[in-house]
């Protein structure tokens, strides 16, 4: 009987700039990476194999979840499975009132239904191996600003969906979540294009005096990965330079 010893990272989201960050920083680490995302990735790293999944048809569609999860398991081939990422996420920035059931029901299955669907599919691979499942949750599960209903409410329920996961997955699995703030992806830099002292103020408005960076990210998922981080289960980091602990008086 073949043993399978390779150790395997699958990865959601893995196309954007937090998900290019993990790629890089697991293969890096010696990992053999299972990337997922609706597109691939502009540049393809050595290390990683591309898998497309939509996961909010992966949420609605029998045979599109069943499909998915096939050709995940094909990509793994005799690897073993070590770690799960939960990455992927649509953010939907919009009034409550302005809110569709299709973007309610989107921003929840991508954000929330989906991790929980892939923890569920995967149980056996990372339960052989006494793997990990690491949620990429947001510092708006509990701090959020008007708009955010819908981000927010997803946010907060894969914080709930790690911590309900860790009790009963016990040592067999551990489960954790990291809640970044501002982070300094290509899509928060292209918003602030046109905005250079927004910018400023805003990593300034961090006790760190900057906003964090994609590889912040990735270093702590590795670490929450990692045998070094065994006694870790059920843990919610905030990784958010300080700004949560923040007093924000009106003067």
């Amino acid at each position: 009987m073949t043993k399978i010893t390779e150790r395997t990272a699958l990865i959601t989201g893995a196309s954007g700039g937090i998900g290019t960050a993990l790629c890089s920083a697991f293969v890096a680490a010696g990992y053999q990476v299972i990337a997922t995302d609706v597109v691939a990735p502009t540049n393809a790293i050595d290390g990683c194999t591309f898998v497309a999944v939509d996961l909010n048809q992966f949420c609605v569609d029998d045979t599109a979840r069943s499909n998915g999860v096939k050709e995940l398991h094909v990509a793994m081939g005799m690897r073993r499975l070590d770690v799960l990422i939960n990455n992927a996420a649509t953010q939907i920035v919009k009034p409550t009132a302005q809110l569709t059931p299709a973007d309610w029901s989107q921003t929840l299955n991508i954000n929330l239904v989906a991790p929980f669907l892939l923890a569920q599919a995967f149980l056996p691979d990372l339960a052989a191996v006494n793997g990990s499942i690491v949620n990429i949750s947001s510092i708006h599960a509990t701090l959020t600003k008007p708009e955010f209903v819908a981000y927010a409410t997803s946010k907060a329920g894969l914080v709930g969906l790690t911590r309900a996961l860790a009790v009963e997955l016990g040592a067999r699995v551990r489960v954790n979540a990291i809640c970044p703030a501002a982070i300094a992806t290509p899509m928060l830099l292209a918003g602030f294009a046109d905005n250079t002292d927004g910018f400023r103020k805003l990593g300034e408005y961090h006790p760190t005096k900057c906003i964090g960076d994609p590889a912040d990210v990735a270093k702590a998922a590795l670490y929450l990965a990692s045998s070094d981080s065994s006694f870790l289960n059920g843990a919610v980091i905030g990784l958010d330079g300080g700004v949560a602990s923040c007093l924000h008086d009106p003067a």
